[in-house]
């Protein structure tokens, strides 16, 4: 069994509310859970108190029985000081994926393809100068008869 303390979301549609919460990490985000040490409110001002309510001793307690905190957790840890927290480090996270490769080749292609059929010269059409006669003699036709 894998502890997280992690946040549980509550609140209504566009008004979020979380539980901090000791929970097993193959519980569902919002379900059950073990204990509830706290209470996030992201509506309020970074300023107000009430914004991070959070029982720091349990909090101590579950960290010191193996429950380990998710990054958002360990942020307001760290700022009551009970962990340390590091900015993490995905290097990789602005790489594109093998199909944004794909797409992005292919558009290259199409802007090559379009930019050499912008540079080869258009043949002159010479159809219309043609039909003016064809159309003469089909309404000398019409009229001879």
């Amino acid at each position: 069994m894998s502890l997280k303390i992690r946040l549980a979301r509550g609140g209504s549609k566009k008004r979020p509310y979380y539980r901090i919460v000791v929970a097993d990490s193959r519980f569902a985000r919002d379900g059950r859970f073990i204990e509830k040490i706290g209470a996030y409110n992201p509506l309020l001002g970074k300023d107000d108190d009430k914004r991070i309510v959070l029982d720091l001793e349990k909090a101590k307690a579950w960290i010191a029985k193996g429950a380990q905190p998710t990054d958002r957790v360990a942020r307001f840890l760290g700022a009551a000081g009970v962990v340390k927290w590091e900015h993490g480090n995905n290097p990789k996270k602005a790489v594109p994926g093998e199909k944004a490769k794909e797409r992005e080749a292919e558009k290259a292609e199409k802007a090559e393809a379009a930019r050499i059929a912008a540079e080869t010269p258009a043949p002159e059409p010479e159809a219309p100068a043609e039909e003016a006669p064809a159309e003469a003699e089909a309404e000398e036709e019409t009229t001879s008869e």
